[in-house]
């Protein structure tokens, strides 16, 4: 079993690549406004390593501003296949311009132009208004590479905790916990 828990997190992915039929990098995202209110979304996840767990969005979006007033956040990710749990909570940064230019680039033509069409989690009076805003930025950028929108970002949840938890008959399971000691990790066990 590994010590690190980026390590765990490594081999787990790799597992659940092999295993789940649906987006293992697929994971749930919570964060809260300025008051505390909770609000709950899935994202991908887009990269991940010691510095933390990355994913992209519209920064006016919901989550967008919650973490602009709260950067306070927590992750889950759920292989059923593998009857396995990750939650990850800490801290979250905005990425680079560089980094979020360097995804951004990478992404299909369509989902380039959907991030110019969309007013992402803002109210929309009809499918065709969307649509027609699609059509509109395919002929503003056609023949040409899509830029990235100035609002479209990326973000990183730095780990403050990390729990592995697997499911074992009877509901006792088992769950190991990370807990972030300056530069290094320190680990317990939890009471299923």
């Amino acid at each position: 079993m590994a010590d690190d828990p980026i390590t765990l997190f490594d081999d787990w992915l790799a597992e659940a690549r092999a295993a789940e039929p649906n987006d293992p990098e697929a994971m749930a995202l919570a964060t809260a406004d300025s008051e505390g209110r909770p609000s709950v979304r899935m994202v991908l996840l887009k990269g991940h390593g010691p510095d933390g767990f990355s994913f992209f969005t519209n920064a006016g979006s919901r989550k967008g501003g919650e973490l602009a007033a709260n950067p306070a956040g927590s992750l889950l990710f759920h292989w059923k296949s593998l009857r396995r749990q990750v939650r990850i909570d800490g801290m979250v940064e905005k990425l680079s311009d560089r980094e979020a230019d360097d995804y951004f680039a990478t992404r299909g033509r369509d989902s380039q132009l959907g991030a110019w069409a969309s007013d992402q989690s803002r109210p929309l009076d009809s499918r065709e208004t969307f649509e027609n805003r699609f059509n509109a930025a395919g002929s503003r950028f056609e023949g040409q590479d899509v830029p990235r929108p100035a609002y479209w970002t990326g973000f990183r949840l730095i780990p403050e905790r990390i729990e592995f938890w697997e499911d074992r008959p009877h509901r006792l399971h088992h769950r190991r916990l990370f807990t972030r000691n300056g530069d290094s990790w320190a680990e317990g066990l939890l009471y299923p």
